[in-house]
């Protein structure tokens, strides 16, 4: 704020020179009041200048934040509309999928109850039909034998009325025997088994049409359960893939939302600052324009002032009729009180001046000099202006002090909370791209023992394939020399039991040439190989066979339960290990899809940081108290016009 009369009157009381007049030494008080004036205009157009570019460069920054992000808004509803749109639609083909899987699904299990009942009855049927061949096969032996024809028709009506015959043999039979002329049957009992034969003949047929039947149905069930699996299998493969479709989609859109949220409120927030700021900066302008022109009104003052004190009618006489200012300030107010018109000025600058002395007020102390250098009138005029002043400069910088209070209230809230956000965004981030490495190196953990599941797997297969076909070599084997051997023993026993009769049948008789003979001819033959010694050892050789046969059927199960054990603990190993890989696939896609947010929002939080902080650095010159505070200046011209106002009661009373 100004400070002319006070360097005025300074200038007043320690300039003075020898042969200056008073008229004189005013209009050089004046020439160095206008400096002043001039230099404080100046020095506000500076800061106002420097304010204007704040104004100008804050509400075009805030201008762009709003622009950007009505098109980040946009852009964040159009997403979201697409997200949506695209979840409802996964939504709807999971239901027409879910639907599919249930029809396939009660399809089939609608054909296997009807393949059940069916195979049933055929089994039923079937057994029906072996039986009654079973029982022709034996009563065609049997009419055979009999050679009575009224025995036979007798054994004809009682299979005619056996259940365990099929209803149309039992038709047949019955058929057979309505015939009318019994002589004649009498003599067909060849007759009625070729009858018979006919009929075992024709059921034989029937029970390969009836098994030709089921066959052909049991392919027919399978090849549509086959297809109605494939279906199940597909719709569900396809369901599982739209379902995590649609839960990312659902993940994108509650991000986009989130975005949306906070890009809305940082628009709202920022357009209400452009709009307050535009209304200070507009307020401040219009006070400025108004300073501007008081100061301008002021040198315009104090140029008239010059041109009348410098004139013939003030100048001349002063030249004529006032004497020299004295140099000294014991002088000039040993001149003033000399003068007793002047008392209650001379009382007044007294009090300005132990005033000022006791405030350490500049203001008081020079205005004490102005009030003894000055015409009474004037120096009241004089109080009551710097009165004036004083309480318009405390307005302004009370409106100023809460403007930067609010600002920098606003901002530090700001620069907090920003900061806040960074260090926590970049802490989730470094937490969420560990767990994200985690989860990589476990997946490609996963997938080695998977792979080494499938290798193991695979080599089982190839050795238990080789096993088998050894075992099931091994026993084919032992089984043909079972059978072998005991051919050849049966063949031996025979001839052993052949030579043993008739040795029997020899001894027998008399005694006759034979007995002549070598002892070593006289012992019964045997065989060349003895009974006892080949069959023993095919007995053994037998044995060993059964027992290689046994052993091997043994081990062959054994193996193929420990193969079946492992194939099935590697089987859901490997299931184990396959869904834990896709949960951990799962996790890892939706963190890389949350960091991915995170970096963004740490950029745009770092961004709006960056803005505070550059911000606080406009507000730093003009708001940041440097030297004396804010409240010992409020205090300060407080006291001072206190004391002005006191020196003017001092005039008024006198």
């Amino acid at each position: 704020m100004a400070r002319a009369p006070v360097v005025l009157a300074f200038a007043l009381l320690v300039c003075g020179a020898a042969g200056v007049t008073p008229i004189q030494k005013v209009l050089q008080m004046m020439d160095e009041l206008k400096a002043k004036a001039q230099e404080e205009k100046e020095a506000e157009i500076a800061t106002f200048n420097e304010f204007t570019r704040f104004c100008k460069d804050t509400i075009r920054e805030k201008g762009y934040a709003v622009k950007d992000a009505t098109a980040a808004i946009e852009k964040l509803e159009a997403d979201i509309a697409k997200y949506d749109s695209d979840v409802m639609v996964l939504g709807e083909e999971l239901k027409k999928l879910g639907a599919r899987i249930d029809t396939a699904s009660y399809e089939k299990a609608e054909a296997t109850e009807t393949r059940e009942k069916a195979n049933g009855d055929y089994q039923k049927t079937h057994d029906d039909y072996v039986a009654s061949i079973d029982d022709l096969s034996v009563g065609i032996q049997k009419l055979k034998k009999m050679m009575s024809s009224s025995a036979a028709s007798s054994f004809i009506q009682e299979m005619a009325s056996s259940t365990r015959l099929v209803a149309s043999a039992r038709a047949k039979l019955a058929s057979f025997l309505s015939q009318p002329e019994p002589a004649a049957f009498e003599s067909q009992s060849g007759g009625i088994v070729d009858m018979m034969k006919d009929l075992e003949d024709k059921l034989v047929s029937e029970k390969g049409d009836l098994e030709t039947e089921e066959m052909q149905a049991q392919h027919s069930y399978d090849m549509l359960a086959q297809g109605l699996d494939q279906q199940i299998k597909k719709a569900s493969e396809e369901s599982d893939e739209k379902t995590i479709n649609k839960k990312q989609k659902e993940a994108a859109s509650a991000a986009a939302k989130g975005d949306l949220a906070d890009t809305t409120r940082s628009k709202s927030e920022d357009e209400k600052y452009a709009t307050d700021l535009t209304s200070i900066c507009e307020q401040k302008s219009a006070d400025f324009e108004a300073r501007q022109k008081l100061r301008q009104e002021e040198l315009q003052a104090i140029d008239k002032a010059k041109e009348i004190i410098g004139g013939q009618a003030v100048a001349g006489s002063g030249d004529k009729h006032l004497p020299a200012f004295m140099q000294t300030v014991t002088s000039l107010g040993q001149l003033r009180s000399s003068l007793t018109e002047h008392q209650s000025q001379n009382s007044a600058a007294s009090f300005l001046k132990s005033q000022g002395q006791k405030l350490d007020s500049r203001i008081l102390s020079m205005l004490s000099v102005r009030v003894s250098a000055d015409p009474f009138v004037k120096v009241r005029k004089m109080i009551k202006d710097m009165i004036t002043k004083l309480t318009e400069e405390a307005a302004d910088e009370a409106e100023h002090k809460a403007f930067c209070d609010e600002e920098l209230s606003s901002n530090q809230a700001t620069r907090d909370e920003k900061t806040a956000q960074t260090q926590e965004l970049s802490a989730n981030i470094e937490e969420m791209t560990a767990t994200s490495q985690q989860h990589a190196a476990d997946m490609a953990t996963l997938k080695d023992e998977i792979s080494q599941i499938d290798a193991a797997v695979s080599k089982a297969t190839s050795i238990r394939s080789e096993e088998k076909a050894k075992n099931t070599q091994t026993i084919s084997d032992a089984k043909q020399a079972i059978e072998a051997v005991s051919q050849a023993i049966g063949v031996l026993k025979e001839f052993y039991e052949k030579a043993a009769s008739a040795t029997a049948f020899m001894q027998g008789g008399q005694r006759g040439p034979a007995d002549d003979v070598p002892e070593t001819f006289d012992k019964p033959f045997t065989g060349t190989g003895g009974e006892g010694g080949i069959l023993g050892m095919l007995d053994v050789i037998l044995s060993d066979f059964q027992r290689l046969e046994g052993e091997t059927t043994e081990t062959e199960a054994a193996n193929k339960k420990e193969n079946d054990e492992f194939m099935a603990d590697s089987a859901e190993d490997k299931e184990a290990k396959h869904q834990s890989d896709l949960d951990k696939n799962r996790k890892n896609i939706k963190l890389l899809h949350d960091i991915k947010l995170a970096k963004k929002s740490l950029k745009e939080t770092q961004v709006e940081l960056d803005a505070a902080l550059e911000y606080y650095e406009k507000l730093k010159p003009s708001c940041v108290d440097a030297g004396v505070s804010y409240e010992d200046r409020v205090a300060q011209r407080k006291q001072e016009i206190e004391s002005l106002k006191e020196a003017l009661k001092i005039l008024e009373d006198q």
